[in-house]
């Protein structure tokens, strides 16, 4: 028996399907309604469900990665406001390995990160954490970017520097320079 909120979240459920369709042309059509899905899940939804679906579906046509990138660019509202922007580095992150818009977005997301999160979040993109032999589970786009063979995985890791770079603590900034160079 029909409720009276299905026909409310029927359009999303068939956007959300679509994510996952064999047509790219349906696909993309979902990216790019990506804000329609995220207002219809709500703020916690969008960052428990939605993001890791993406995060984990990152291998298609470089079209829908690259509006996918886009479209996460400009996330934040939908996840829930700058306190939970570093919800969305994981799937820009991956991206970055394969599509320079993804480091744009994360450019973007990063400028609007609070302080505290850049260097608890954003900063071990680029710089790996020493010690006890365990990486962080972001593990950091310099270790698994700077020394891949993949030219655009090389550049990302140079593109997100200037984000991360004046937040890091004074002490490592040489290192962080070394690296860069």
């Amino acid at each position: 028996m029909p409720t009276i909120e299905e026909p409310i979240y029927y359009p999303i459920a068939v956007l959300i399907d679509e994510l996952k369709n064999d047509d790219i042309q349906l696909r993309l059509n979902s990216i790019r309604r990506l804000s329609t899905i995220a207002r219809a899940l709500g703020e916690e939804r969008t960052r428990k469900e939605l993001i890791p679906f993406l995060s984990e579906n990152n291998e298609d046509d470089d079209e829908v990665l690259l509006a996918m990138a886009e479209e996460l660019g400009v996330f934040i509202p939908y996840a829930g406001g700058v306190e939970h922007a570093n919800d969305l580095l994981p799937p820009l992150e991956t991206l970055s390995t394969v599509e320079e818009k993804a480091v744009e977005s994360l450019c973007r997301v990063g400028t609007q990160m609070r302080e505290s999160d850049l260097v608890d979040h954003f900063l071990p993109l680029v710089k790996v954490r020493q010690g006890g032999g365990e990486q962080n589970s972001l593990c950091l786009i310099f270790d698994r970017l700077a020394a891949c063979e993949w030219f655009p995985a090389r550049v990302s890791t140079c593109g997100v520097f200037h984000i991360a770079y004046p937040s890091a603590p004074n002490t490592l900034k040489t290192e962080l320079r070394s690296i860069y160079t």
